[in-house]
């Protein structure tokens, strides 16, 4: 299979939603099956596109690349052909660069208005694929969203409790309102989103979390929930408070600290 003919699977696999690795021959030394510039395409699953080399060399490099989209890190690797678990008799040296490309993080936005629209530019520049949940078309469309992944028009509650979320999916509540809020919250709770918050003040929180619990859901379900949303760092405009989801949602997803930096000199 030409690179060309290789790239454009990849392309076509990631835009897809799939993580996969392409491992390419960077270098070699002694007798090795293929040469300098030769790719295969590991997916997660362990199909390929692609050869370099076959046998128990390409089988090894295959386990490679799923360790390498696991820790989702790209490397450089370097062993010789007669390593235990290769036993390739023509000898040789290989070293092959494993390069890796992960589904980016999603920011499901429940709500196009003024503080889902400020998330939304807030969330612009950073490592999210933007999908905007709305039921009302004057709030939802290119010209106000023209950077999000995906539009999806309707009813909130129901299009979000159908949407595919997985532990790379952080999910943001900013309805316009209290049922509609309950209603989201209600359909997703239960996911393994990484991350979901709900805007509203305490007593709010409160009377919808209980609704909840009456209607059936798991009250240690609703524990993880980040209600009310946000950091308090006392902001009151559409900006700020989206400024201080932002960054609970960062909290969360690199594992940081909520510390001051000066306070890590002491």
């Amino acid at each position: 299979m030409s690179n060309k003919l290789l790239m454009e699977k990849v392309l076509k696999e990631i835009e897809n939603g799939k993580e996969l690795a392409i491992a390419t021959i960077t270098k070699h030394s002694g007798s090795t099956p293929r040469e300098i510039g030769t790719k295969m395409v590991v997916l997660s699953d362990r199909s390929i596109y692609g050869t370099i080399g076959g046998g128990a060399m390409e089988n090894r490099i295959i386990d490679l690349c799923i360790e390498a989209i696991n820790k989702g890190q790209s490397e450089s690797i370097s062993f010789p052909l007669d390593t235990k678990g290769v036993d390739m008799i023509c000898g040789g040296n290989v070293e092959v660069f494993i390069e890796v490309y992960k589904n980016r993080p999603k920011l499901l936005i429940a709500g196009g208005g003024h503080v889902g629209y400020a998330i939304y530019e807030a969330a612009v520049p950073l490592d999210f694929d933007i999908v905007i949940f709305e039921d009302r078309e004057g709030f939802l469309n290119e010209n106000r969203f023209p950077k999000a992944k995906e539009l999806v028009l309707g009813d909130i509650g129901e299009n979000l409790g159908n949407y595919p979320i997985d532990e790379n999916t952080y999910i943001v509540i900013v309805t316009r309102g209290h049922e509609y809020d309950e209603k989201c919250l209600g359909a997703v709770v239960g996911s393994d989103a990484k991350y979901i918050g709900s805007m509203g003040s305490k007593n709010k929180v409160i009377t919808m979390m209980d609704s909840l619990i009456s209607k059936g859901i798991d009250e240690e379900s609703l524990k993880k929930v980040y209600a009310p949303i946000g950091l308090k760092i006392s902001g009151e405009t559409p900006e700020e408070i989206a400024i201080s989801i932002l960054a609970e949602i960062l909290l969360v997803k690199n594992q940081g600290e909520l510390i001051h930096m000066v306070d890590t000199l002491k």
